[in-house]
């Protein structure tokens, strides 16, 4: 960072701060929550009162940083929750009088530095790297999830289907007051919809910069599940949570732009694709089977990935077919800015920070290196032979967490994208849950086996 960089950073800080300062005077503002989340993207932190506000605004707040270690935890560790002044929002749905807000936290060392286990540091880190080659990261998720009776009646809380209008909805309404919601806290909403199995919905999230919109996913998860129970109900963003119905993906559309140009798009290309964007897409297809286990990273995601759901099972791409990885949405004349790549691997329960770090890390790569784009996939690859796949270049993703960790865990990619740190306690959860999951005698198998053996 230059030093004229340097010095507007710093303002932006302190005008950032005086609004935040002013906001929660505005609003009666009484606690404030320092946000955070833990190497598996689970939402962290801790409140402060707003009397000790400004103090920590500039000087940040001690806490145990083993807490952000998730299940693979070891002893204690001094860190600073450090806030990041813009992400400063009253949330809606406390109640007004003795108002609360929240505000995103940066990971510090005790010495100041940036922790090497902060979720929104790795992310930065690639985002530093796509700023190196000229570019800016926009994503633009759509997030998927089940609205239910309770965290004990776990029947869907609504009976529709896709794209369902029904005025006696009430998933539409609460999915209306979660919107709502988003809107007043400055993320705007492109869609919202009923998906296809009963309590399922969709909401899509208006395009932004990927460390922008990290933080509004983990904020559009707390909105979905607090409206939910504030309305006597429950939501769940568990990648397929029945058998019988469809899982909640998190389908991501994704470009690069240089200044105000896309990247992505070419007038003269096949399909207004440029060459930056063929190569970012052959870069997702090659390294999408490494980076599974951070987009899809719990056991169930698994139960998701299965032919007949369209979600992936192959690396391949289309312009049409929603069982592909990646998708290129047809051009419409005059939407240049619109030109963009769909990601159709994640589910709605991945930690958004390290899915798209390894994203992007992926499709970089493609970019370094030249690589070259094979033509799409004419039909379906899962009606194809296993000869047919491998001379079409298809690789398959891996069909479990244990798969993908092994593929993972030997990924050079995966690891400078992370980073070491953040790379081995990930891949330590995560088997650590592969060995819970192993070990556990499924209500599936006592079914079969209990009296017949």
């Amino acid at each position: 960072m230059t030093q004229v960089q340097d010095t507007k950073q710093r303002d932006a800080n302190e005008e950032a701060i005086r609004f935040a300062l002013y906001s929660a005077n505005e609003h009666g503002v009484r606690f404030i929550r320092l946000w955070f989340t833990d190497i598996l993207g689970t939402l962290k932190g801790f409140a402060i009162t707003v009397d000790e506000l400004e103090d920590v605004l500039r000087g940040g707040a001690s806490f145990d940083g083993a807490s952000i270690e998730g299940l693979a935890r070891e002893g204690e560790s001094d860190m600073v929750a450090m806030p990041d002044p813009s992400t400063w929002q009253v949330l809606p749905w406390r109640p007004r009088e003795n108002a609360v807000a929240r505000i995103f936290c940066d990971i510090k060392t005790a010495a100041g530095k940036p922790a090497d286990t902060d979720n929104r540091e790795v992310l930065r880190r690639v985002l530093r790297k796509a700023g190196s080659l000229g570019f800016t990261y926009y994503v633009a998720p759509e997030i998927e999830y089940y609205h239910l009776k309770s965290s004990e009646d776990a029947r869907p809380y609504d009976a529709g289907g896709y794209f369902d209008q029904s005025s006696d909805n009430a998933g539409a309404d609460l999915r209306r007051k979660v919107v709502i919601a988003l809107e007043e806290m400055g993320i705007p909403v492109k869609h919202s919809h009923h998906e296809v199995s009963d309590g399922q919905h969709e909401i899509d999230l208006r395009h932004t910069n990927a460390l922008t919109m990290a933080d509004s996913i983990i904020t559009f998860k707390v909105a979905v599940k607090e409206l939910a129970a504030h309305n006597g109900g429950y939501a769940t963003f568990m990648p397929r949570p029945f058998q019988q119905s469809n899982g909640s993906g998190m389908h991501t559309h994704m470009s690069l732009f240089k200044g105000d140009s896309n990247a992505f798009y070419d007038p003269s290309a096949p399909g207004n694709l440029s060459e930056v964007a063929r190569q970012f897409l052959a870069g997702l297809v090659r390294h999408a089977p490494e980076i599974t286990a951070v987009t899809n990273q719990w056991v169930n995601s698994y139960k998701r990935l299965v032919p007949g759901l369209e979600a992936p099972i192959f690396a391949s791409y289309t312009s049409g077919n929603m069982s592909d990885l990646v998708r290129v949405p047809t051009y419409r004349p005059g939407k240049e800015d619109s030109v963009r790549i769909e990601y159709r691997a994640p589910d709605s329960a991945c930690n958004p920070y390290l899915a798209f770090a390894a994203i992007l890390a992926a499709g970089l790569e493609g970019i370094e290196q030249g690589y070259e784009l094979a033509e799409p996939i004419k039909g379906n690859p899962f009606n194809m032979s296993s000869a047919e796949r491998k001379a079409h270049g298809v690789n398959e993703l891996p069909t479990s967490l244990d798969s993908a960790l092994k593929l993972a865990s030997e990924s050079d990619l995966l690891r400078k994208a992370l980073g070491p740190t953040v790379m081995e306690s990930f891949i330590r959860n995560k088997t650590l849950e592969w060995a819970d999951y192993s070990q556990t005698v499924t209500d599936f198998e006592k079914s079969r086996y209990l009296k017949m053996l």
